[in-house]
This record gives C-alpha cells, sequence and structure tokens, in this order.
C-alpha cells in the first residue's frame, strides 16, 4: 500500500500538461502552471540542516501538513467529502513560522487567481476550501498570509522571470487544491466500513488503523469534544512547491482525541 500511494503522489504532482509549462495539478489538465527548474532527484525536505538552494529545498518549513475540516455545525462543503483547510510548512523540529512576509499578504485571492488563468481552481475551492462562517475570501487570505508566505521555494526570487505579481500565491493554491485530490479521507473511511452516523462511536484506534490500511500512512485528527473534526496528512517535499514531490509519512505527533468514544457525525 506504501508503494501504490506513494506512486500516485510522485508521479500526479509531476503530471506535464500541453497547455502549461509543467503541471503539479495532480492528473488535472487545467489552469497555467509555473516551472521551478528544480530537480525532484536532489536532497527532500528534513533531509539536511543547511540546503544551499532555498529556491529548489524548502526549508526551514519542510514538514508540510495537508489539513482538512469535517464540519457540521454548520455543515460546510460536499456532505460526502472533507474540506480543505490549509498546507502549512512546519519546521523540520516541529516549531512553525507564521505571517513571513506583510508586503505579499495578498487580497482579493479569487481575482488573482481568474486573472492568472487558475479559474478551475477557484471553481473548486468555492466548494471544497470553504469558511465555516461563510468569509470564503478573508479564510483564504488567512491561509496565504500566514503559511504560504513561509514556504522558501515560493519566494519571489525562485520564480520565472517575468511573472506576475502574486503568481506564487496562485502557485500556493494549486498546489493545495491538488494535493488535496489526491486525500480522500472521506472515501478512505467509507473503505473501511466507517461512515457518518449519529449513534456510532469509534475508538481513535479504530479510526488510525482504518485510514493507515486504505492510505498507507497515519495522519494526526484532532476533534471537538468526542467528534472528530479535524485530520492532518504530513509530507516532505522533494523539489519546489511549485512542481515538485510530496513525499508521504507517517504524522510525527499524536492524534489530539479521546481514545475511545469518538463520534463521526453526519452533515446536515
Amino acid at each position: 500500500m506504501f508503494t501504490l500511494f506513494a506512486a500516485l503522489v510522485n508521479v500526479a504532482v509531476t503530471l506535464v500538461s500541453a497547455q502549461s509549462l509543467v503541471s503539479a495539478d495532480m492528473g488535472h489538465l487545467f489552469d497555467k502552471r509555473l516551472s521551478s527548474g528544480c530537480s525532484t532527484s536532489g536532497p527532500a525536505s528534513c533531509s539536511t540542516s543547511n540546503p544551499s538552494d532555498l529556491c529548489c529545498v524548502e526549508s526551514p518549513g519542510g514538514l508540510l501538513l495537508q489539513t482538512q475540516f469535517w464540519d457540521t455545525n454548520p455543515s460546510t462543503g460536499p456532505s460526502n467529502s472533507w474540506t480543505i483547510h490549509g498546507l502549512w510548512p512546519d519546521n523540520c523540529d516541529g516549531s512553525f513560522s507564521s505571517n513571513c512576509d506583510s508586503s505579499r499578504a495578498y487580497t482579493d485571492i479569487a481575482g488573482l487567481l481568474t486573472d492568472q488563468g487558475a479559474s478551475d481552481t477557484l471553481s473548486f475551492m468555492q466548494e471544497n476550501w470553504v469558511d465555516i462562517n461563510g468569509q470564503n475570501e478573508r479564510f483564504w487570505e488567512h491561509e496565504w498570509s500566514t503559511h504560504g508566505t513561509c514556504y522558501s521555494t515560493l519566494q519571489t526570487s525562485c520564480l520565472p522571470s517575468g511573472s506576475p505579481q502574486g503568481a506564487e500565491a496562485v502557485a500556493f493554491f494549486q498546489q493545495v487544491v491538488a494535493l488535496f485530490k489526491t486525500l480522500p479521507t472521506y472515501d478512505w473511511l467509507a473503505s473501511q466500513g466507517i461512515t457518518p452516523s449519529t449513534t456510532k462511536t469509534y475508538t481513535l484506534a479504530e479510526l488510525t488503523s482504518a485510514l493507515k490500511a486504505a492510505s498507507g500512512f497515519t495522519p494526526a485528527l484532532g476533534c471537538s469534544g468526542s467528534a472528530i473534526n479535524q485530520i492532518s496528512w504530513y509530507f516532505h517535499l522533494s523539489g519546489s512547491l511549485l512542481d515538485g514531490q510530496f513525499i508521504p509519512i507517517d504524522s510525527p505527533i499524536k492524534s489530539k482525541c479521546a481514545s475511545s468514544g469518538l463520534r463521526y457525525p453526519p452533515k446536515s
């Protein structure tokens, strides 16, 4: 299972589209893409403490978390899918930086995506990257300014010559969406007989074992009381976030949930 999932992520993230420079949209051939010019055969993030080229090795935030929500009160997103929270570049020791460059805290993310040929990514975000209070634009701006500006491989000096302002933010959202599409948490749980219910409860071990059996890796779950409501899938990165390869790993931290009596409530 490890080999199959890793191959899926590695192959899909490097697909080349006839309509783009380099596509990292996990097999979806739309939206224009930037090329980093970086090799994916060099050291992965967190494998060296002092990489020489921060445009091609993500550092210091080389421990990537793709986080997802399961919102039920109120419900957000499709009833049969978790939704996107973000893609966070934690440092390899578990610490993290935030709000790394206020000069690139872009507003009007929807406008940036539309103007730079990423309308398909925007359409997906409007259904699957949604704020519980309906403030989607503010949510996207927060995720970019808080986390996106901290990627070393997305610094403006790492972009191709002539890239428009905000191109690195567009690439960030494209990559988050692309990676999310390879992580069907709802389907993986369902494949192991775990579906939303108003009556069933589970142990933490049952949930994490089911997810590992389906995906090949152990994520970290988060809970609100007894209800599971967040999950984080962990990765290292080979190459640039623009067009590199995500290397899935087991979560280095424990889930923040009780050991038993956990609920997976349906969306209303």
